[in-house]
């Protein structure tokens, strides 16, 4: 989603005894309430935050006619040969090719396609370690008037709630506190055993070198190594979000968002950087930098397309904002990669026994951050030169058409598509993602056991048959 949107405010961490003091109680807006059932059954969208961010087209131009040395055209200006370092102040990365005839994204068709990837080769024998900032954020809900919003509970915006729960002063803040924990916990941060390492390790660096094969080098590792910081608070205005109460009347089961107004907000509106959005303060404040892969952890936050509702939901989008450069790192243009993900609570999109009845099919706790993470790792970039990562037209096997290295996007939408692991006594639900033979069209694969997808070795058990452009008349 590459549009623009209205405004936001961006505040500093509040306590929610603050705000009450001042909060006016509001119901006529009660057509922003949806009950907690209201995502049951529903799936993950593919989206892409822009390259660059909603802004970045703009920011590339100021960026120019701030010093006629930064490169800002990377695809035309400079001709990376082992990563894209070369071209791009950001996360360490590598780059590599395959030899496929497929059709590119203007119709034409080409036979070599390059990728890049974080990290170093799998021929290197090293591990990479990538600092991960993770940043909780507390959405603020407001008034049209841009005062703090209360409701009273009732049987319309909490149809759940007890007889005793009805009538109390509810303020709208949700906050992400209570899972931070788990978070950091999980198996994107946390070792646990898979087959394709001799060692303990982390999900994501267990699919890198599944999707290697015999090429993986035994030392060969990218790990991340998180670090919590200071909670922050985005604030939205009336008619940008809706949300629904908890059972006992709390704030909140999920906040719905307006994709645009979200993302918008999230990255920094103009270059020279200002401090104005999420993003923006971090960058500032040398919270994240360009060396780092960020998290922007929220609370079961999901985000709605197109102006409607019920074109939903997103749990998580990758990309990176970009920045100018200057004469301290050689006029690159800086590229900050994060990842916006939600803790997802048990029950909202399936049926709450799900992790007894349906466990491969369960979206919650780190299903959305392992999928987006996943993605970091094998398309840091998002395809913004239009060369790295851009792929031959594929199709998976539930009808999704794209032609992006989207290593979650292929499986999201299949059966199958989570893979439980336990750390710790809790059983998480990271996400299955496909591998790089299955993007090559190679067949028989090269990954570990000849797999097209990892942990879960049979989510995807063919290719997608060769694809026109825009897989036409699929």
């Amino acid at each position: 989603m590459r549009k623009s949107a209205p405004w936001f405010l961006f505040v500093m961490l509040l306590s929610v005894t603050t705000f009450a003091k001042n909060a006016k109680v509001d119901n006529a807006q009660d057509k922003d309430a949806l009950p907690n059932t209201y995502l049951r059954g529903k799936q993950m969208k593919f989206t892409h935050a822009a390259p660059g961010g909603p802004h970045g087209a703009q920011k590339l131009a100021n960026a120019a006619s701030l010093s006629p040395n930064v490169t800002a055209t990377p695809s035309t200006s400079c001709k990376p040969q082992s990563s894209l370092l070369a071209c791009v102040d950001s996360v360490t990365n590598f780059v590599g090719s395959f030899k496929e005839e497929g059709v590119y994204l203007d119709g034409s068709t080409r036979d070599i396609w390059k990728y890049s990837m974080v990290g170093t080769a799998p021929r290197s024998n090293v591990t990479t370690v990538f600092n991960a900032p993770v940043i909780p954020v507390t959405i603020n809900m407001l008034n049209n008037d841009g005062t703090p919003r209360s409701v009273v509970t009732d049987t319309t915006n909490c149809p759940n709630c007890t007889p005793g729960e009805l009538g109390k002063t509810v303020r709208l803040i949700s906050k992400p506190d209570s899972f931070v924990e788990p978070f950091l916990g999980s198996p994107v941060f946390a070792n646990s055993t898979y087959n394709s390492s001799s060692v303990p390790t982390q999900i994501t660096d267990a699919e890198m070198r599944a999707q290697f094969g015999k090429s993986a080098k035994p030392n060969w590792h990218t790990l991340l190594a998180p670090s919590l910081k200071a909670g922050v608070t985005m604030a939205l205005v009336g008619g940008t979000y809706l949300y629904s109460l908890n059972d006992d009347g709390s704030c909140c089961a999920f906040v719905l968002v307006d994709y645009e107004v979200f993302s918008d907000e999230l990255f920094p509106p103009t270059a020279p950087l200002d401090n104005s959005t999420v993003l923006g303060a971090a960058e500032v404040s040398g919270t994240i930098t360009t060396t780092d892969i960020s998290t922007l952890l929220f609370a079961n936050v999901y985000l709605y397309l197109n102006d409607n509702v019920n074109d939903c939901c997103v749990l998580g989008f990758h990309g990176f904002d970009t920045e100018p450069g200057d004469a301290t790192n050689g006029d690159r243009l800086r590229f900050y990669v994060m990842n916006y993900s939600s803790w997802i609570s048990p029950g909202l999109f399936a049926d709450p026994t799900c992790a007894t009845t349906d466990p491969e099919n369960c979206f919650q706790d780190v299903t959305a951050h392992s999928h987006e993470v996943a993605e970091i790792f094998n398309d840091p970039f998002t395809g913004y030169d239009n060369i790295h990562n851009i792929t031959p037209f594929w199709l998976n096997p539930a009808g999704q058409c794209q032609d992006l290295m989207e290593v979650g996007d292929v499986i999201e939408d299949l059966l199958n598509s989570t893979f439980p692991v336990d750390i710790n006594g809790f059983t998480y639900h990271p996400q299955t993602v496909a591998l790089l033979p299955w993007f090559e069209f190679r067949s028989p694969s090269t990954a570990i056991n000849g797999a097209y997808s990892y942990p879960n070795e049979t989510a995807l058990t063919a290719l997608s048959a060769p694809q026109p452009l825009n897989c036409a008349g699929k």
